[in-house]
């Protein structure tokens, strides 16, 4: 039997031009911050990408007097169609520059290569394609005839998925004719920054698209701001909860995106070699950085030894390393303070009484790095079970019947999505309609289209994006004033 060498196969980075320094981009210019500026690092290098200005207060308020004015003179006044067309010339440029977006969203961000160029570039433009055709079709959208645009919309993204949650927020509040404020994630900002470039290219009108860097005091400045119409924003339950307190009592429309504990069901009569493979996208998919990963395994009794054996087998092919490496599978963990949580909860869950699984792995030296990892032996009560770790550790959980199945799937203070694997329709189907999540997978996991609506219950959050219910979040109509 051949022994084959394994041969990296780099992507370029090259194709990339990081300027040693990147301002705020305001009314349709880049300009410096007045905050104190910050550091992008390379978290599989721990490398200083670029130096970012921070947007103070004063920064933000220019940010939305320049979508204020861009909103009442320009964009709000608009043709419908015309404002698809500057949506649909965004999308082909997103096209267009795809490595070089791909590339960078992997320096910066962590994620693989391949993810970064197969999944969250073509996912970024298909929802600009898809948010353009409605752009002139606004009267179909449920809210009546002759639907309004907000306002301003103030929008915080996470740093999971940089550049796809920027057009999971923005392409839908263009469409609808608002003008954005943006807030990318202190760990990503470069992608947005790019993204300000594509605007430029376009010859998007100045102050339609505006993108203030900064940490959480830039973010809660852009939240607060007196003439913000729309919050949306992707994060934490815990920083989600700070802002639906700060927006109680306005005028200003807010949806929120928030963690997620996520349960893939296997039931005993699961085609196992596909189940495993959902398995494996579900929890290592972007180093598990996914706010509905399928953190908790729940597999039936009759077939856990057999199904952890065969994900054991999987897992232990994974390759581990370079993101910018066609063949990595789990890439870097974006940030050294995650990488401090993920061991945290990880070590607890042993403390706890749960066994711990790792496969044979050398990590690189320098960089943020976390196997993959299984947690068997766990209990509804552990940490781990409890917790959203937002790393690559699946906890694995056993049940009997369906309806024990069910009960322990809800047994959660998130409900934001979850997966099933049976053979049997009626009974993915029963099972559907019982689980508390806002998002449930039949025989997949983590597939998503700009079509289809995606949000939570419970500490998940309320509101969707994607499909029409993201538009609709954007307008007001008759029923809605």
């Amino acid at each position: 039997m051949s022994v084959f060498e394994y041969a990296p196969a780099p992507e370029s980075r090259s194709i990339v031009d990081i300027q040693p320094s990147y301002g705020l981009f305001i009314d349709g210019e880049f300009v410096d911050g007045t905050g104190e500026a910050f550091k992008s690092v390379n978290p599989a290098t721990e490398e200083v990408l670029t130096e970012v200005s921070a947007g103070s207060e004063a920064d933000v308020d220019r940010a939305v007097t320049a979508a204020r004015r861009a909103f009442t003179r320009v964009w709000g006044p608009m043709r419908p169609a015309d404002r698809g067309k500057y949506l649909f010339r965004i999308a082909r440029l997103l096209q267009e520059r795809a490595r070089e977006f791909a590339v960078l969203e992997s320096l910066d961000n962590g994620k693989p290569i391949r993810e970064s160029r197969d999944v969250d570039v073509p996912l970024a433009a298909a929802h600009f394609f898809y948010y353009a055709g409605w752009a002139d079709k606004l009267d179909h959208a449920g809210l009546g005839t002759s639907p309004r645009p907000l306002g301003v919309a103030g929008q915080v993204i996470p740093w999971n998925f940089p550049l796809l949650m920027l057009a999971w927020k923005v392409a839908p509040a263009l469409a609808a004719g608002n003008t954005v404020v943006l807030k990318p994630a202190e760990t990503t900002p470069l992608s947005a920054l790019l993204f300000a470039e594509v605007c430029q290219q376009a010859d998007l009108p100045p102050g339609v698209v505006n993108i203030v860097t900064g940490a959480g005091e830039t973010g809660r400045a852009v939240v607060e701001h007196r003439d913000v119409d729309k919050v949306a924003f992707t994060g934490s339950t815990e920083v989600g909860k700070s802002i639906a307190r700060a927006v109680a009592g306005t005028h200003k429309s807010l949806t929120l995106e928030l963690g997620g504990k996520a349960a893939n069901i296997v039931f005993d009569d699961a085609p196992i070699d596909q189940a495993v493979e959902g398995i494996v996208q579900g929890i290592f998919f972007n180093q598990g950085h996914v706010c509905c990963a399928g953190s908790r395994l729940l597999v039936q009794e009759s077939i856990h030894d057999e199904v952890i054996a065969s994900l054991q087998r999987r897992i232990g092919t994974l390759r581990v390393g370079d993101p910018l490496d066609k063949n990595t599978d789990i890439g870097a963990i974006n940030s050294a303070e995650q990488l401090a949580r993920i061991k945290e909860l990880s070590d607890y869950g042993e403390t706890e009484g749960a066994t711990r699984w790792q496969p044979a792995c050398d990590l690189p030296d320098r960089g943020y790095w976390f196997p993959p990892t299984i947690f068997t032996d766990v209990s509804p009560a552990h940490r781990i079970a409890r917790e959203e770790v937002f790393g690559p550790v699946l906890s694995v959980l056993t049940f009997r019947t369906p309806d024990e199945a069910v009960a322990k799937a809800n047994n959660s203070t998130y409900g934001l999505s979850a997966g099933i694997w049976s053979e049997k329709g009626s009974r993915i189907l029963k099972v559907a309609n019982q689980l508390r999540a806002g998002v449930v997978w039949a025989n997949t996991f983590n597939k998503f289209d700009p079509t289809s609506p995606f949000g939570g219950y419970k500490q998940s959050g309320y509101g969707r994006e994607g499909g029409r219910h993201g538009l609709t979040a954007y307008l007001k109509g008759a029923d809605r004033p």
